[in-house]
């Protein structure tokens, strides 16, 4: 764990940070939430840490610092500084083409798009780039999107996760089987890029995913909560997830739509219970797109790491220089992601954002309208778990929680608001 500081000594108002903890009390009252926890570290320290509400309702079992959550896509950026550390040891460069590492590929057809039937297919104009999976302009996409013939089709062949028995080799081979969604590099679309990532990482390296995150990221960091599976002695300390009474499900969060509008959801369902998993048994296939479970302390170590430049404690994981690259827009002309396919993701709008090397970019705050530092950057998971790193203001802030999907409320905006506020100095 980061040192834990008085909050002015880092320049944060210790007055001002009590809204974020009558905040946090209003999101467990109004039932909003069942529980959850907010970190905000500056200047290399913690000048906030607070945990509130029930991890699991049912069980009446706290949510506290050291709660254990799933954190779904915010394994995306720990998937990308893999690939990046993979990078720096000569192992690829941004513009090689996918199928230079994984031949299904090279055939992959385009679908025509519209009212198109999925057999109604072009070829690849351009091929599919290494750089593509880290943007999520890959052509690729999510079965839980419901739009169109080829999200459905993802669904009919089960390639999601947890998915088919099998190597995840093998389901990268299934997954090359189904047409893009569209031109490689032509559109920012969410998908299972990281996941194919993931893949490369593994064939780069030779070790299977979780294996090398264990030994080359978690390892170093002392990241010791974080693993694709629940360990049986840390299991008393798994969150349930969550979701609402009524509205909301995964596939509005990438309508192309105004940003979800505050409405009382009626309260929360139990979606899976803490005390039975599927997290408790260690995965056959690993997603780097999602799978990880971990808790707040451990990923402030990872988001430290970022903000130090690519070090932590004497562990150097990737270079600075590697590391402002990741955070530059790598959208083509410059562009953000709602000028190039999806306009909102969860409850957040995308004008003024772009997207680094795994993780979302702010280009233009005032376009994006949101206080906070051009060049911050952050993402978050499917169970409204979020993190943002602001270099200019040396700040990251991690935010937990169990309530899926991430499009029911805009308490990601709502968090930003109230950890601004807090910085005087």
């Amino acid at each position: 764990m980061l040192e834990r500081i008085n909050p002015s000594k880092v320049g944060l108002c210790e007055e001002r940070l009590e809204r974020v903890t009558d905040w946090l009390d209003q999101q467990i009252e109004s039932q909003r939430l069942a529980g959850a926890s907010v970190l905000v570290a500056r200047h290399g320290s913690i000048g906030y840490l607070h945990a509130a509400g029930l991890a699991d309702v049912e069980q009446a079992k706290p949510f506290t610092e050291d709660t254990l959550v799933r954190i779904f896509s915010m394994t995306k950026p720990i998937t990308s500084v893999a690939a990046m550390m993979l990078y720096e040891q000569g192992c690829f460069q941004l513009d090689d083409p996918v199928a230079k590492y994984l031949p299904e590929f090279a055939q992959t057809p385009v679908w025509k798009g519209g009212a198109h039937a999925l057999n109604e297919v072009e070829a690849q104009a351009s091929p599919m780039l290494v750089k593509h999976l880290f943007t999520h302009t890959s052509g690729l996409t999510y079965g839980f999107m419901n739009t169109n013939v080829v999200d459905a089709q993802y669904r009919a062949m089960g390639l999601e996760f947890p998915g088919k028995p099998g190597s995840l080799a093998q389901w990268v081979e299934q997954l090359a089987s189904v047409p893009l969604i569209c031109q490689p590099g032509s559109q920012w679309n969410y998908s299972v890029a990281t996941d194919v990532l993931g893949r490369l990482v593994e064939v780069w390296s030779g070790q299977e995913l979780a294996l090398f995150f264990r030994e080359r990221i978690f390892g170093p960091l002392g990241m010791t909560d974080t693993a694709f599976a629940v360990a049986p002695e840390k299991q008393q300390r798994f969150a349930a997830l969550y979701a609402p009474l009524s509205g909301g499900d995964m596939s509005s969060v990438g309508s192309k739509s105004s940003p979800t509008v505050d409405a009382p959801r009626g309260g929360l369902k139990l979606m899976e219970s803490s005390l039975k998993s599927s997290y408790f048994k260690q995965p056959k296939l690993c997603s780097g797109g999602g799978g990880l479970t971990g808790s707040i302390g451990d990923y402030a170590k990872f988001c430290q790491m970022l903000l130090n430049g690519g070090e932590l404690n004497g562990a150097r994981l990737l270079s600075p220089t590697t590391v402002n690259f990741m955070r530059l827009n790598q959208l083509p002309d410059g562009q953000d992601m709602a000028a190039m396919g999806q306009p909102v993701w969860s409850e957040t709008s995308y004008d003024g954002v772009g997207f680094g090397l795994g993780f979302a970019v702010v280009i233009d705050p005032p376009k994006a309208s949101i206080i906070t530092s051009k060049g911050e950057h952050h993402w978050g998971g499917a169970a409204s778990t979020f993190f943002w790193i602001d270099p200019t203001e040396d700040l990251f802030v991690v935010f937990f929680t169990q309530l899926m999907p991430s499009s029911t409320y805009p308490i990601r905006r709502e968090l930003r608001a109230r950890i601004y506020q807090a910085i005087v100095e």
